[in-house]
């Protein structure tokens, strides 16, 4: 599976300095094409587009970087079409991302007004009423991601592939969104149903749904698909992808309380507010210091002092140092079966350091 031998680094790096490149410019010409279009339809249209655009820009580009790299691990060589299929991976996460934040009814992402905040306040800036401005916002959030979505699945299915290698991508995407869906819909459902808590293992299984799949398991099986990967070679990279998945999501959760605002971009106060259940949360639950959480989880009005008692009590309780053991076990487990199935070690490292990262940067 191991890419030839014989290539050296730099053309390796050059490779993947050809792809992102590619990549870029499938991604502007999505943008560009729909701000020329825009001119004939509104003013709004044409900042949706530009918000969108916005939204789309930055970023490490995990996911098409782990495609690449399974790509080039199963011996692809088309740059084109991988970069067209890269572009697709990139736009839907962009589209589950703008969805997410109108679920969560975060109007900020990476520090700064996202698509939903931008047009909120561009309402009240009109004169419009609280209630008015934030339909606004919800509304541009769904076109935004619904935009993104619709271009994703047009780039998959005019990747350049074989008819048979483009319906294996497409029932990819298919199931990627499906669960990914899944995922979401239980995870608000665990956040308003207080009454029935799920459990440990079903906070697992959220994260499997609503980030491995498509973060991970998916873009990896696409390359693999892409470059003509046995089934079994696609079968078990979907197995590297779900621990993967399930230890960045757990490294997430814990950036989500811990995590410096200036290096997420994301309120330290927005998970807790919305009672968000994590894998911290149902640790906790479990603790003798649970009752003392408890009041806090969910409560809108949370402020930073109340905030810090929580985080000190999570530490205290243990969850802090549980949660941290069970990301690493799921990020040791994936590259212990990358390397049993021989993955290159490049792509091992793409797969875990982002979430090492992650839980370095919370580290007190």
């Amino acid at each position: 599976m191991n890419h030839e031998q014989g290539e050296a680094p730099v053309d390796r790096a050059a490779r993947a300095s050809g792809w992102r490149a590619r990549l870029d410019v499938e991604l502007d010409r999505f943008v560009a094409d729909g701000l020329r279009r825009s001119t004939e339809e509104s003013a709004d249209t044409h900042e949706l587009w530009q918000q969108l655009g916005r939204t789309g820009r930055g970023g490490e580009k995990l996911r098409s970087t782990l495609l690449f790299a399974a790509y080039e691990c199963c011996g692809g060589d088309d740059d084109e079409v991988v970069a067209r299929v890269g572009a697709a991976v990139e736009l839907l996460h962009t589209a589950l991302v703008i969805h997410d934040d109108v679920i969560d009814r975060d109007v900020v992402r990476r520090g700064s007004a996202n698509v939903s905040g931008v047009f909120a306040d561009t309402a009240r800036v009109r004169g419009a009423r609280e209630e008015g401005a934030v339909t606004l916002g919800v509304a541009a959030g769904i076109l935004a991601g619904d935009l993104a979505l619709a271009r994703a699945i047009h780039l998959v299915a005019l990747c350049g592939a074989d008819a048979a290698t483009t319906r294996a991508l497409l029932a990819l995407v298919e199931d990627a969104v499906r669960v990914s869906a899944a995922g979401e819909l239980d995870d608000v459902a665990a956040g308003v149903c207080r009454a029935t808590a799920p459990t440990l293992e079903q906070v697992l299984a959220i994260a499997e749904q609503k980030t491995a799949w498509y973060s991970f398991r998916f873009p990896l099986q696409a390359g693999a698909v892409l470059a003509g990967a046995p089934g079994a070679t696609v079968d078990q990279l979907a197995e590297v992808g779900r621990l993967a998945g399930i230890g960045f999501q757990l490294a997430d959760d814990l950036r989500g309380v811990f995590g410096d605002e200036s290096d997420t971009g994301k309120s330290a106060l927005s998970d807790l507010r919305e009672g968000k259940f994590t894998a911290l949360i149902a640790h906790a639950r479990t603790t003798a210091v649970w009752n003392k959480i408890a009041p806090h989880i969910g409560d809108a009005s949370l402020e930073a002092r109340a905030a810090e008692t929580v985080r000190e009590l999570l530490q205290c309780c243990g969850s802090r140092r549980f949660v941290e053991g069970l990301a690493e076990h799921h990020l040791t487990r994936a590259e212990e079966t990358a390397e049993r199935i021989g993955l290159d070690p490049a792509l091992l490292t793409e797969l875990t350091r982002h979430s090492r990262r992650i839980m370095r940067s919370t580290a007190a």
